[in-house]
């Protein structure tokens, strides 16, 4: 059977775009995977370093897929991984990962940082300098979102828009595409939730345009929208409209006495026709100039640096957490110069199990209440002894009744 040239052209199409493909770092937690990461001895003197664990999850679309999950409450976690250093100038530079938080997370971060230069490993905490931090945080119902935030000449900078994360108990992959045109973009899924340009949507370098300070309003400057009309005239006996009237269904008090009590006035009410002072109605203002601006101007303070985004010596990937209720698994790690191969990736893990990981989870749910119904006393056995409760009372009430007859009876024959 003869091989169709439309198909051998799109495998080798493929084979050259996973070939021009840089991948600097992939883990997929297999076997070996504790050689190439070195959990920090952050926090350990205070004994509040957690233990990563090593497995699939209590649920999971293949038991065999297995990542790093944290395994205690109230702790820190530190551990990172060494590749080749390269930099991102004039590259695409894509970091992925997938996060899933089995403990429903109330308060804690899914997030990873990507580091330079010479980091000792074993020291790793959250004062050691990153270069990007990307991914989940949540913290109560405040806090849903997706960091991004950029290191640059000693401070972080975070992105200003909002991009809210995924806050069920499944897997979720998160992509952060940052291209040598300072654009970026960042996916949940394989789905784009927000892009731009770093220029904008972060407050990294000074703006290049400021208002002008000194700028003042011109005196003839109209901002006023509407203004009233001057054809509208005020109707005659307007003002002697009254705002109450007296109630015409009020009566005089039979009891009422004049001379006692004074001349009898009836109660008033709103009167219906009453329509409040008397106003012009307002016309559109045809010297109307819009709201006033201050004009923009070269900002005196910014310095253009071309390259305030590029990190030449980009060399690690770490995870650096604190979390209240620990659960959190972390899988399929990637930095590399293709989005597309960072698509394919998130296909060939997340997008091959998602739909058998929700049904493992869904059966686990299921199982969950089932054994919590058994442990809780049934609705119907509650309202039954209600009822016999209920019924309990009652009969005691008639007694009562009864005896308090007897005792009438029993005084009557006395007397």
């Amino acid at each position: 059977m003869a091989t169709s040239p439309n198909l051998i052209v799109a495998i080798v199409f493929a084979l050259l775009t996973v070939a021009s493909s840089h991948v600097y770092f992939e883990e997929r937690f297999e076997d070996g995977w504790e050689d190439r990461w070195v959990v920090s001895d952050w926090k350990k003197d205070a004994n509040l370093a957690g233990q990563w664990n090593y497995t699939s999850g209590k649920w999971s679309g293949d038991p065999n897929d297995k990542g790093i999950q944290t395994s205690e409450d109230y702790k820190f976690y530190a551990i990172s991984a060494e590749f080749p250093e390269f930099s991102n100038k004039d590259k695409t530079l894509v970091f992925q990962f997938s996060v899933k938080h089995e403990q429903k997370l109330d308060c804690g971060g899914g997030y990873m940082k990507l580091l330079s230069g010479e980091v000792d490993q074993k020291k790793f905490g959250g004062d050691t300098p990153y270069s990007i931090m990307f991914g989940p945080d949540i913290c109560g119902y405040s806090t849903k979102k997706v960091h991004a935030i950029f290191s640059y000449q000693g401070s972080n900078h975070l992105i200003k828009k909002d991009v809210p994360c995924e806050t069920d108990q499944l897997t979720h992959v998160y992509t952060f595409v940052l291209r040598p045109d300072a654009t970026y973009s960042i996916l949940i899924d394989n789905v784009e939730k927000q892009s731009g340009s770093l220029y904008s949507d972060w407050d990294i370098l000074p703006p290049k345009q400021i208002k002008d300070a000194k700028a003042k309003k011109p005196e003839a400057w109209d901002d006023k929208e509407y203004i009233p009309d001057p054809e509208d005239k005020k109707p005659e006996g307007y003002d002697d409209i009254p705002k109450e009237l007296p109630d015409p269904d009020a009566k005089k008090p039979e009891d009422w006495d004049d001379e006692e009590d004074g001349e009898w006035t009836p109660p008033t009410i709103a009167n219906p026709e009453y329509k409040g002072p008397w106003k012009p109605k307002q016309i559109k203002n045809p010297n109307y100039k819009g709201k006033w601006k201050a004009p923009m101007i070269d900002n005196p303070d910014f310095k253009d640096d071309p390259d305030f985004f590029i990190y030449p010596h980009l060399k690690y990937v770490g995870i650096e957490l604190w979390q209240v209720k620990s659960g959190t698994m972390f899988d399929n790690i990637l930095v590399c110069d293709d989005p597309d191969y960072a698509k394919k990736l998130a296909e060939e893990t997340w997008g091959k199990h998602k739909d058998a990981e929700k049904t493992a989870f869904e059966d686990q749910e299921k199982k969950r209440e089932e054994e919590e119904s058994k442990d809780d006393p049934d609705d119907s056995d509650a309202e039954e002894d209600d009822d016999d409760a209920e019924g309990n009372e009652s009969d005691d009430e008639s007694n009562a009744e009864t005896d308090d007859t007897d005792d009438d009876d029993e005084a009557r024959d006395e007397l």
